[in-house]
């Protein structure tokens, strides 16, 4: 299992989320994949999209600064 970051600072919609589908395209399942944002849509477009793909999402930080994902690749994606 590998954790990568991808820092989306400073990019506005919809470039989060569509960054972040394609950094996850070459994961394996278990990697993890540590998005930082900053756009407040990013909390309603990178969960929409990780529901599509079928991996698992935490927001494991959000403050008035960023927000960060924690994506998990699953097996069926």
């Amino acid at each position: 299992m590998t954790r990568t970051t991808l820092d989306l600072t400073g990019l506005k919609c919809p470039l989060p989320a569509l960054k972040t589908r394609k950094a996850l395209k070459p994961l394996q399942p278990g990697d993890q994949l540590e998005v930082h944002c900053t756009d407040p849509l990013s909390v309603i477009d990178i969960p929409n999209l990780i529901r599509e793909t079928g991996d698992k999402v935490e927001i494991t930080e959000r403050n008035e600064a960023r927000i960060v994902f924690l994506v998990e690749k699953s097996d069926a994606s």
